[in-house]
């Protein structure tokens, strides 16, 4: 547990919405969040390519660089959801399990960032707006259903790559939000790290009146829950306030 500023070693694939991170940065003050680009091969929202862009190697090639940048770690995280979840719930939990046994430090990765964020907030309905192809998606609804939290409603943007997700401007990220809301969802959740939100956490709440949860918010929460950094915030949303 750390003791001082807790350093979260952030895994992120390609190149999209890193930026969110060193914001993030910035906006907490007392955390660090050293981020390195893990290997992608191919930038596809497609169950192969994302088989690949999680697999073993490329993520201890990863956390071996993100802690020779930033000396020594109190957590790590893989900051990419659909490279998570499409293994599964068992396979997603073995891939943090040897990124923990690389990094030799707490591990976890956005899929489980997501459950572990909504049972902290006591919620067990959703609505989920994915800018992931339809089949991609399914899997991320079908991984929440092992956790016990269940999707009443589905939106798939049908967005191929990380890349073009990374290009969305906050007014349509505010927008596709409020659309994707189920009267009955305790909480909006926005999977892709691949989009920016950092900025706009507070705005999504008040825009959908209830708590919306980001890949990149949930990550971060769960790297510094892990890292022994677990008070309340402002300005990162209901998650990080603690309602």
């Amino acid at each position: 547990m750390s003791t001082g500023t807790p350093t979260v070693g952030i895994l992120y694939p390609g190149f999209s919405a890193e930026d969110d991170y060193p914001r993030a940065e910035q906006l907490l003050g007392d955390a660090r969040l050293p981020l390195v680009h893990t290997l992608m091969r191919e930038d596809a929202h497609r169950v192969d390519a994302l088989l690949d862009v999680g697999g073993d190697e490329i993520l201890a090639d990863g956390a071996r660089a993100v802690a020779e940048q930033a000396g020594p770690l109190d957590s790590i995280i893989w900051a990419c959801t659909s490279g998570s979840f499409v293994f599964g719930w068992d396979g997603a939990a073995a891939q943090v399990d040897a990124l923990r046994k690389v990094a030799g430090v707490p591990a976890s990765s956005t899929s489980f960032a997501f459950v572990d964020a909504c049972r902290r907030l006591g919620i067990t309905r959703v609505a989920v707006g994915a800018t992931y192809p339809d089949d991609v998606a399914a899997r991320f609804v079908e991984f929440l259903g092992k956790a016990g939290i269940t999707v009443l409603t589905l939106s798939a943007r049908g967005i191929v790559t990380a890349a073009e997700v990374g290009t969305l401007p906050g007014d349509l990220v505010l927008d596709f939000a409020a659309a994707a809301d189920h009267a009955d969802a305790q909480a909006v959740l926005l999977p892709d790290t691949a989009l920016h939100t950092v900025d706009l956490l507070d705005a999504l709440d008040a825009r959908v009146g209830k708590p919306v949860l980001t890949a990149n918010q949930v990550s971060i929460w769960q790297g510094l829950r892990l890292a022994g950094q677990d008070e309340r915030r402002k300005g990162f949303g209901a998650l990080f306030a603690g309602n």
